[in-house]
Order: structure tokens, then sequence, then C-alpha cells
């Protein structure tokens, strides 16, 4: 088996061109199942690609998920459905991989604050410094919106319309718009922000690193966290997890689904609907509490 194995990564990097990850990872994943099969024995202890069957696949998967995530064994059959294919199509060899279905992706429910932890958040930031205000500017447009940090990232003053309290949003492929609302507080921290703000122009990025640049989505993160760790809220956020805040809180409060995702930007209402698992569970925790039986 080692010899075709070998055939196949030397096809996905001459033939199919895949990348450098691409090839190692198959190879990777390739030899952890063959060292499977010596394992069990497969073919009398010499591991022979004639003998691999379709239940030496589903054992190995079986083994795999015992230690590992779905994801983890959805890229193994990937790789394995990929050899047995090359193997079909360039000699003529039987494919035991055919037909075999990768296993379910875990559905995350998001990771939601309470309101009262997104005001403490908002608290975290150091409001009397420069850096502070912004902060403060930043985290207050990602709840109140829903943006995507991405999104964030890339506002300019020219998206901001302060009398209509909306902001014009660039997402996904194409650099598609939508129009968002933004709530009193967010604009109140936007425009402290733009008073300390020497040399604002139009076309340029609200959110600026303290030199003048665009902020990066990686500094936003970090000053995320350094506002959860200065709140001493212990769940744990991130400016993706603001996002998710939005949505629920906005379901919470009897919002509807189709609004939430125009302001989401979700292609698929499929997507916007887990929020309502989570909605659920926060109303099962308030039962729990409130009712005298329950």
């Amino acid at each position: 088996m080692l010899e075709e194995i070998a055939a196949f990564v030397a096809s996905l990097s001459k033939v199919l061109r895949a990348s450098a990850n691409t090839v190692k990872s198959y190879r990777r994943d390739l030899m952890s199942f063959r060292a499977f099969l010596i394992e069990r024995g497969a073919a009398g202890g010499e591991v022979s690609v004639q003998a691999v069957h379709a239940d030496h696949i589903r054992a190995y998967l079986g083994e795999l998920m015992k230690r590992a995530t779905r994801a983890t064994a959805q890229r193994h059959l990937a790789a394995i459905k990929a050899f047995f294919r090359y193997r079909e199509v360039s000699c003529g060899a039987s494919n035991p991989a055919r037909g075999l279905r990768s296993p379910r992706r875990e559905k995350h429910l998001p990771s939601v604050l309470r309101e009262k932890e997104v005001s403490a958040l908002i608290g975290g930031a150091a409001a009397d410094d420069r850096a502070g205000i912004r902060d403060r500017a930043m985290v207050e447009t990602l709840y109140s919106s829903g943006l995507r940090i991405s999104e964030l990232v890339a506002l300019n003053w020219a998206d901001l319309d302060y009398e209509m309290s909306l902001l014009r949003v660039r997402h996904g492929k194409g650099n598609k718009q939508r129009i968002v609302p933004i709530g009193e507080p967010a604009l109140r921290a936007i425009e402290a922000w733009r008073r300390v703000t020497p040399g604002v122009l139009t076309d340029g990025p609200i959110f600026t690193n303290l030199r003048g640049g665009r902020i990066t989505t990686r500094g936003v993160e970090l000053i995320v966290a350094r506002m959860q760790a200065r709140s001493g809220i212990a769940n744990r956020t991130t400016p993706h997890g603001l996002r998710h805040s939005f949505a629920t809180h906005l379901l919470d409060r009897g919002a509807d689904l189709r609004s939430i995702q125009e302001m989401l930007g979700h292609a698929s209402l499929a997507t916007t609907q887990r929020y309502t698992h989570v909605s659920v569970n926060r109303l099962k925790e308030v039962y729990a509490r409130a009712h005298p039986r329950a």
C-alpha cells in the first residue's frame, strides 16, 4: 500500500497541482489509515490495497471518532475517498470507499453573553484615554449592529449616516453591501472617538490603531480579550461572540428571524435559525429558576 500512496501523493502534486499543505495532509491521513490496517492485521498482516474493503474504512472511522472530532474524521474519509477514486480512474481498481457517507459535523451552539455581561464588557474599556475611547466605540458598534469583525475594520466614515442612524456594511465575496441600524449608545461612542481623532477623512477608516492606520482584525481580538479580562466576566467572548449576543438578544426581545437574517447578512435563513436554539435554552433556564414545580 505504501507504493500506491506514494503514487497518489505524487499525482496530487504534479497533475492536480494541489497545495503543499493539502498534499502533506492527505499523505498523513492515508499513512494513519495504513497504520490502522497493519495494527488490525488486514490482509494477513501485509497491507494490500486490493484486500481493503468498506468495513475496514468504517472501522477506522469508528476508532478515529473515539479520540478526534467529526471534522477530523470527515477529513480522513475525504483523503481515503480521493485515494481510492484515483486508483479507480487510473487502473480500474475497485473502490471500497464508494457510497460511504461522511460523519455529520457537530452543531455547536454559539457562545452568548447575557445583557448585563455586555454592559460589563463595555465598562472594561479604559474610557479616560484615547485608546479606551476607541475600544469602547468598537465594542459598542459590534454589539449594536451585529457586525463581523472583518466588516467592522472595513468601515469608513462615509459608511456612517448619523442622521438616519445607519451603517453601510461591505461583506463577503464581491464586496456585497447591506444597510444595518446602529444604536444611540454606539453613535455617541463613535462621536467621542471622532472628537479625539485628528485628520479624519470621509473615505478613511473609522477605527484605526493609535498610529492612524486601519486597525486589524487581530488588533480588535486582542482589545476585546483585554476588555473582558478587565470587566471580570467569567463568560469568555470574542468579537464574533458579540455578533451572536446581538442576534440572540434581538430574538429574546421579539425580533423576527427574517429581520435578524437581513441585519446579519446571512444568505440562508437556516444559518440564522440556530439562534432559536440558544433562545430556547435561555427560556428553559428562566423556567427552571422561576417555576415552583420546574
